[in-house]
């Protein structure tokens, strides 16, 4: 398995490329500052460094080359005006696209899941007003999925805790799990993303996930 992960540097990117080299991946880790991911607790042949821009077209096309899959946990600005997150993964769906790859793991955010059939949770009036710029963000990031012709899942979790992976978590497919603890580690949710990638699992669908 080769995957190429975008946000390599982000705290869930890392340990999304530490987990996918533990299970022997070939890792492609992109960002602009990847070398720091090349230390020497770090050194993998399997694992390739590349730098790039997430908005530059050609940098996206070349960090996709023997690629089976692709993770992007991009992070950005809070008030989501640098667009990271929307047109990074236009960019990255359109490269896949060009290049004939079908499997995307991207991250999301609480909000994007469903509060009912008809209302997602961030057009609910009960919705914090101070998150919902980034949450438009990831609104517009999963349109561009819809939209497209990928294999994608869209994991969209509450708080996310710098620690390491447990194993402790649940998952619900469109909705907030139930129990709802609104965190969960970043480890654990680099887990769960690299099992769906193995299992093929939560197809074109909406993933929320909380610790236990």
């Amino acid at each position: 398995m080769h995957i190429t992960v975008f946000g390599a540097t982000e705290q869930v990117g890392k340990r999304v490329v530490q987990q996918a080299l533990n299970r022997g991946y070939t890792v492609t880790a992109f960002g602009r500052n990847v070398d720091s991911l090349i230390d020497a607790d770090n050194r993998n042949e399997k694992l390739i460094a590349q730098k790039g821009y997430v908005f530059d077209a050609k940098d996206v096309f070349n960090a996709l080359n023997g690629a089976d899959a692709v993770v992007s946990v991009l992070g950005g600005a809070f008030d989501g005006a640098d667009k990271s997150r929307s047109l990074g993964i236009k960019n990255i769906i359109t490269q896949m696209e060009a290049k004939g790859i079908k499997r995307l793991i991207a991250l999301g955010e609480l909000g994007i899941l469903n509060e009912n059939e008809e209302t997602l949770l961030i057009d609910s009036e009960n919705y914090p007003e101070e998150y919902k710029p980034l949450g438009m963000e990831h609104l517009k990031a999963f349109e561009f999925l819809q939209a497209s012709s990928l294999d994608w899942t869209f994991y969209c979790p509450s708080n996310i805790i710098d620690a390491d992976e447990t194993g402790l978590f649940i998952t619900s497919i469109n909705i907030a799990p139930e129990p709802n603890s609104f965190k969960i580690n970043a480890g654990d949710l680099a887990l769960s993303m690299l099992n769906a990638i193995e299992k093929k699992e939560f197809i074109r669908e909406k993933i929320g996930i909380a610790g236990l």
